[in-house]
């Protein structure tokens, strides 16, 4: 007979150990800081607004097609139109089909560009907004028809036409039919301007490749925000061509605003004001009821 009997317990598993670095590393969600890349400061993202500006150094986050649209159009006066259009595979590119579906998972779009009808300040205007989240807004068939029949759309209805470019140029994966674009909204261009119409082209960064060599630099007025990269070929291979160094602040927007290139830099929290004066100045208000 045994005088002491131990009692059973309910046995636990001792717990995973944890160091002590993870212990002292405080939980902190995704998304709630952002670096600035200008200045390299973190900033926590509520500091920032719609504007995404940072507050340390004024550099311009980039924005999308429909943060920008958001910022400029009247509230619930934009119209989209040929929302649904979106690329083939012309040149029979591998996995093009997969890109693309990629970009319209990422974005919610179906192309690189934007385009409808809204009212800025008052004023009917056909806007088209380059998204740099799609495919760096590369112009491929797509975005030139887009853009070429939102301006021929304001041609015919006598409207002015706004553009924000953004792009890393020509999308390569549609060969020659990509470069095609650039003659075509040109061309789509020529005619807006033989009708006395007006166009405003606004250059965000990048605005680059066959979209700076076209439509973007064809505006009767040529804006830009701060710091934005405008120009066509990339600086080392300017630098390996003409073999020379290029200046540090080569292909900025404040050198291209420096040779006479644009005509103002205007920074985001006054891009909409800055709109409506010259708007106020080329054209009638009310005259396109309902973008029809």
């Amino acid at each position: 007979m045994k005088l002491f009997k131990k009692k059973n317990y309910i046995r636990m598993n001792p717990p995973e150990a944890v160091s002590v670095a993870e212990a002292e590393t405080p939980s902190i969600p995704d998304g709630l800081w952002i670096k600035c890349k200008n200045c390299d400061k973190t900033i926590y993202t509520k500091e920032m607004n719609e504007y995404k500006i940072c507050p340390s150094c004024g550099y311009h986050f980039r924005l999308t097609a429909r943060e920008r649209i958001a910022l400029i159009a009247d509230e619930n006066s934009f119209e989209e139109w040929d929302k649904d259009m979106q690329a083939k595979n012309p040149m029979n590119y591998p996995d093009y089909d997969k890109i693309i579906e990629k970009a319209q998972v990422k974005t919610e779009l179906k192309d690189a560009v934007v385009t409808g009808f809204c009212k800025i300040g008052g004023y009917d205007t056909v806007l088209a907004v380059m998204d740099s989240h799609f495919m760096m807004a590369s112009m491929g068939s797509v975005v030139g028809e887009k853009i070429t029949r939102a301006i021929e759309r304001g041609t015919e209805k006598k409207l002015p036409v706004i553009i924000f470019t953004a792009s890393g140029g020509a999308r390569m994966q549609e060969g020659i039919i990509s470069l095609m674009q650039m003659a075509k909204t040109s061309a789509a261009l020529n005619r807006h301007e033989k009708e006395g119409l007006l166009y405003i082209s606004v250059m965000t960064d990048p605005t680059t490749g066959g979209v700076s060599a076209s439509f973007a630099s064809l505006g009767d007025i040529i804006l830009s925000e701060p710091n934005a990269t405008i120009g066509f070929a990339g600086r080392r291979v300017i630098e390996g061509t003409i073999n020379e160094k290029l200046p540090d602040e080569f292909q900025t927007a404040e050198f291209q605003l420096e040779h006479g290139f644009l005509d103002k830099i205007v920074v985001r929290t006054e891009m909409k004001n800055t709109l409506i004066q010259i708007l106020k100045l080329h054209c009638q208000k009310g005259v396109f009821e309902n973008g029809k």
